[in-house]
């Protein structure tokens, strides 16, 4: 059994995942598996990471699903459920994760605990530069002055260029807090247990946002558990695409869960008939 297990969702953004798989193998702490959740790629998806597979030391699984339209609830809830750890880390598979960023999640986990970061928002022309090469993974860490200069720009700027800052300091973590505690789907982590606890990921979701973090956060804290931050310590850099609004079908259904009080969805890691 692994320290940890990484779940990356994806969805035909091949190119991304292989920056990720590169900053992976950066990463200064190394006891912890790799699940990628393909929500119905297809078959180039599978065979590209069956090749880095071969290709590198990571512990690496790949689970997927037939492509009926955004599904990521469901395809998380099958990555839970052949995970190798009692700790599990999501990412998106459009985020580039700090060569800290899985030792700061490990060595920061506590019990009944949340671990909650937030994300370095890539302009378009930086992201271009990543994905060309211009910019290599290894130098994510370093380009703070130039991400400050593109958020200058007019057109599809960098943002939250703040959260590109390690802090060590608690204390000077603790004054830098978050203004918000909200769960971000694209950087958390918790102990398997929590997420068994509410029976997992709620498939009805079945369109963008909502169901991967404010329905889990929702849900965990009616069961009391604790969030605590990891902003400045657990760090991604997100790569540019069009801003995704979140499904209306998922916000109405979201309202009826809130009116309903209910923490364990009966559609999730197991199937409870109603």
């Amino acid at each position: 059994m692994t320290s940890g297990s990484l779940i990356i969702s994806v969805y035909k953004k091949i190119q991304e995942l292989n920056l990720i798989f590169q900053a992976l193998k950066l990463q200064s702490y190394n006891d912890f598996e790799v699940i990628v959740a393909d929500d119905g790629s297809g078959e180039e998806m599978e065979n590209f990471v069956n090749d880095i597979k071969e290709k590198t030391d990571l512990k690496i699984n790949f689970i997927t699903q037939e492509d009926k339209g955004f599904r990521k609830t469901k395809i998380l809830n099958k990555a839970i459920n052949i995970s190798n750890s009692d700790y599990l880390i999501f990412i998106d598979g459009d985020c580039l994760p700090h060569r800290n960023f899985i030792k700061n999640h490990i060595l920061n986990k506590e019990e009944n605990t949340v671990l909650y970061g937030r994300r370095v928002m890539l302009g378009k022309k930086i992201s271009e530069e990543i994905k060309s090469g211009k910019i290599p993974i290894e130098k994510l860490s370093s380009i703070k002055f130039k991400l400050l200069l593109d958020s200058f720009k007019k057109d599809e700027p960098s943002y939250h260029i703040e959260e590109s800052f390690i802090i060590k300091n608690k204390l000077l973590r603790e004054i830098y807090k978050f203004k918000s505690n909200h769960l971000s789907g694209c950087n958390y982590s918790l102990p398997k247990s929590l997420i068994e606890a509410i029976n997992g990921f709620d498939e009805n979701y079945i369109g963008p946002g909502i169901g991967e973090d404010s329905d889990i956060e929702h849900r965990l804290r009616q069961i009391g558990t604790k969030f605590k931050s990891v902003r400045n310590l657990a760090v991604v850099y997100h790569l540019h695409h069009p801003k995704i609004t979140p499904s209306q079908n998922n916000i109405t259904y979201f309202h009826s869960i809130i009116l309903s009080n209910e923490y364990y969805c009966k559609n999730g890691l197991k199937q409870i008939k109603h």
